[in-house]
């Protein structure tokens, strides 16, 4: 394991919770990996692929990735394949017989040509030695990206019955990752979950008010740098894109309603080309393996939880300080309610929806961390983080153990079994049919928050929900219930503070942030290292792959800061394996060189 790590990948040491995975799938065992992105999941497949005999099939969900991934492993010495629709009929044939005659290490294709009954008889007669599947939240039904051809997958074990299976994702929460165990592996399986959390993203949300405003000061202060804005519409994808291009960014958009061949060539800038903003809806970015986004700006409300954080995670991929910057509104809120009540397949899913949603908005109302919000969401633990906007800038709470205390109580009295609406709607003493059927105007608790607007009521039950005094029931009705926690502070036992709800828009509270070279590099070593970032541009576009696929930032400060002035020295660079060794070497030392001035 070791030895391929360093020979083909170029790396002295596995990163936490790359080994142990690898480890399970060598012993024969099915795996499934939920890790961060950017925590090196591919790895996990790559490594078994190339030990041994036999070939390892990737499946993926876009072609661009696969072929990105095949380029990357080229450049690498591995021997790669990828099976798609562009292929012509003698590429076709010719990846085929690289696969009968034991060539080809790796195959990638998407789901629904792997199960092709063709491919399948296909490959029934090769030495089938792993199954990768990548961005597995797309298996379930109860995930926000659930792709139908993903589906096709679960009868994978029928086909290939002693292969072992590894499932890899970003993000599942726990219902999504017992129906992937559930329909993929039917329990037999080894789930490891090294955490969700992006320590070097920081988080942030602002109260929407005039989106395009705060678009273009958010943008000002991060020019010269990568990142995606986010929409819900085409039409406001197009707006974001021609509103940047005018103040003198270089924009693209993203959409459904562009033609295949625009969002193809649009895409292909955006990974090969440095400072582009890409504006788009949620139809981008699934596996865009860019390391370099330093900021993902959401001007609507994302859908869940789980997609946001699939969305913001695009940034920082390489380790570097990025930006997850969201607008927040409440017309966000009803439009994303609309999409639901439309477009959930029946009630189960749409109540399922409207919880993922709630669970979205606590967080956006959360009073205290963000990220401890956002991890415990995903069962997973932090400390206070100092890296998002409500821990950078505190915000003025106002002491609210009285308004918890209303709002405990009315759920107490009403059987713990109705959802926030209602329950406001006793707050405020609101005289409906439905309040006035049940008796709920009867109750003690009826009507006395009527000093606050229903607005601010939902708002303080929102982070009720958000600080655990409150539990929402996300896999049954939506009914509020009250925890440990509420009971005490019930009894008077425990204390509540609240997030007034903002009476002004903020601004935006990030600064861009300067990244590793930046902050310890002489004015020497910054020429050197632009001096290697023109030559690693150039290499790229001589062989049309994005640059991080020559060598990735970090691989260039390393050889700034070792200075290799051999190819031996050279071997020993972050992310430098045999094959980049081979091809690249020697071209970089002697930029080094001239640098140096060592001939």
């Amino acid at each position: 394991m070791l030895n391929i790590l360093k020979d083909v990948f170029g790396f002295n040491h596995f990163r936490d919770g790359q080994q142990e995975p690898i480890k399970e799938i060598l012993a024969g065992k099915n795996v499934f990996c939920v890790m961060p992105t950017g925590a090196g999941k591919s790895l996990i497949f790559q490594v078994p692929a190339l030990m041994g005999q036999g070939l390892t099939i990737v499946v993926s969900p876009l072609i661009a990735l696969m072929q990105d991934q095949v380029n990357a492993l080229k450049l690498l010495g591995v021997e790669a394949e990828v099976l798609n629709s562009t292929l012509t009929p003698e590429q076709n044939t010719q990846v085929w017989s690289n696969i009968r005659n034991s060539k080809t290490r790796l195959l990638y294709l998407a789901p629904e040509r792997l199960m092709n009954g063709g491919t399948l008889q296909a490959l029934q007669n090769i030495d089938v030695k792993l199954v990768a599947i990548d961005e597995a939240h797309c298996i379930s039904q109860w995930g926000p990206s659930f792709r139908p051809e993903y589906e096709m997958l679960t009868d994978l074990k029928s086909h290939f019955p002693s292969t072992p299976i590894i499932a890899l994702t970003a993000s599942a929460d726990k219902a999504t990752r017992n129906d992937i165990a559930e329909k993929l592996f039917n329990g037999d399986v080894t789930t490891f979950v090294s955490g969700f959390d992006r320590p070097n993203i920081t988080l942030s949300v602002e109260p929407k008010a005039g989106w395009k405003r705060q678009l273009l000061s958010f943008a000002k202060q991060h020019k010269g740098q990568s990142g995606i804005v986010y929409c819900l519409s085409r039409k406001k994808t197009q707006e974001a894109a021609e509103l940047l291009v005018d103040e003198g960014f270089t924009a693209l958009p993203y959409h459904a309603g562009m033609s295949k061949e625009a969002r193809e060539e649009n895409q292909s800038r955006f990974v090969k080309e440095q400072n582009i903003i890409m504006t788009a809806t949620v139809a981008f970015g699934m596996g865009i393996d860019k390391p370099d986004v330093r900021f993902v700006f959401h001007t609507d409300l994302p859908s869940s939880m789980e997609a946001y954080y699939q969305e913001f995670g695009r940034a920082g991929r390489d380790g570097e300080p990025a930006v997850a910057h969201m607008l927040f509104g409440l017309d966000d809120l009803r439009t994303r309610r609309q999409f639901i009540e439309q477009d959930a397949r029946d009630d189960a899913s749409k109540r399922r929806e409207h919880k993922r949603l709630d669970a979205l908005v606590a967080y956006c109302e959360a009073p205290t961390c963000r990220r401890q919000f956002l991890l415990t969401y995903f069962s997973d633990d932090s400390e206070p983080c100092n890296n998002c906007d409500v821990c950078l800038n505190p915000i003025d709470l106002v002491e609210g153990t009285r308004e918890g205390q209303m709002a405990l109580s009315a759920i107490v009295r009403t059987g713990q079994r109705f959802g926030p609406a209602h329950i406001v709607d006793i707050l405020v003493g609101a005289n409906t049919a439905r309040i006035r059927q049940l008796g709920h105007d009867k109750l003690p608790t009826w009507g006395v928050g009527a000093a606050h607007s229903k607005q601010q009521w939902r708002s303080i039950i929102r982070q009720l929900v958000a600080t655990q005094f409150i539990h929402l029931d996300v896999a049954e009705f939506g009914g509020l219930s009250i925890t440990a926690t509420g009971r005490d502070l019930l009894k008077d036992q425990a204390s509540f503070s609240y997030r007034p709800l903002p009476k002004t828009s903020a601004t935006d509270p990030l600064r861009k942030k300067p990244i590793a070279e930046d902050l310890n590099f002489s004015d020497e070593q910054r020429t050197l290292l632009t001096a290697l970032k023109e030559k690693r541009t150039e290499l790229a576009a001589e062989k049309n792959v994005p640059a991080y696929l020559i060598f990735n930032d970090k691989t260039l400060r390393d050889m700034v800061a070792k200075k290799p002035l051999t190819l031996d020295e050279f071997a020993d660079v972050h992310g430098v394996g045999a094959a980049k060794l081979e091809q690249f070497g020697q071209t970089f030392i002697s930029i080094i060189k001239e640098h140096s001035g060592s001939q």
